[in-house]
């Protein structure tokens, strides 16, 4: 089982946080957390802290980090996974915002999906909550009730023997998450937060969790293609240790996350 405390999607978000303040934290640095990853056992901070931290390099314009409405019509389970974990990284965005209708929408659309799955029921409950606190705009509370909604969709997915799709839920909000994270750095570069993009272990850690589900699911054409992009990918992040990634090279990984980011969201399935 994955043992993580929060998606690993912002697990490249923790890297941020260690540039900006690990004197401060005593949080892991980016090396010890390229080496810690390869564990399942490892601590991942709030999505609160991550998002609070890449503001501390810049201000950020998380609105300016939203995208369009994706179908919630998907009828295959892998793709239906993925588009999860994307949406729940998005709730975290809008809360960042402080976009009380976003977030509605959001987890409006994040039940939508996790019912698809055949999660439990518990979830039309955190729906409406989600609702609540949006209205009263208490962003703290928030967060909590998205970090219990992931949550909640985890267990039931293991409940039911889905451990496959917790997999695909957890590397699409990592997606979702590394495709904020260099949008943001691109916009407004500077050598301290681009060093931490160096991630190679993290991308083959996510690579070999693929690896591990079911043959039936691993050669889905969705499912193919996304690990092969991620091999694509690790090499974007391997460049050498302590060297700053320039802007172009920051942008290049942002676009071959973004690329699939557009083949996860589309109703058509590749071939």
């Amino acid at each position: 089982m994955i043992r993580l405390v929060n998606l690993v999607v912002l697990t490249l978000f923790t890297g941020v946080f260690a540039a900006a303040g690990a004197g401060e934290t005593g949080h892991l640095s980016a090396e010890q957390l390229a080496k810690a990853v390869r564990s399942d056992s490892i601590s991942i901070p709030t999505p609160g802290e991550l998002f609070a931290a890449l503001g501390k390099t810049g201000k950020t314009n998380w609105a300016g980090q939203y995208r369009g409405p994706i179908p919630v019509t998907y009828s295959n389970r892998a793709q239906i996974a993925l588009n999860l974990g994307g949406l729940i990284a998005d709730g975290f965005i809008a809360v960042e915002a402080k976009d009380g209708q976003q977030v509605k929408n959001i987890g409006s659309d994040i039940i939508k999906l996790a019912k698809a799955l055949g999660v439990s029921e518990k979830l039309l409950g955190r729906g409406n909550s989600i609702n609540e606190f949006a209205d009263q705009n208490e962003w703290d509370t928030l967060q909590e009730e998205l970090e219990a909604t992931q949550n909640e969709v985890k267990s039931s997915m293991q409940s039911h023997a889905d451990q496959d799709l917790v997999i695909l839920v957890t590397l699409g909000g990592w997606i979702r998450g590394t495709q904020v994270v260099t949008t943001a750095i691109v916009k407004d570069y500077n050598e301290g937060s681009a060093r931490v993009l160096r991630q190679p272990a993290l991308v083959h850690f996510m690579q070999s969790k693929i690896n591990e589900v079911s043959p039936e699911l691993r050669g889905e054409a969705l499912v193919k293609d996304v690990s092969q992009q991620l091999g694509e990918i690790e090499k974007l992040v391997s460049f050498p240790p302590g060297k700053a990634p320039t802007v172009d090279e920051v942008r290049k990984i942002n676009t071959a996350v973004g690329k699939m980011m557009t083949e996860i969201e589309s109703k058509e399935l590749p071939k």
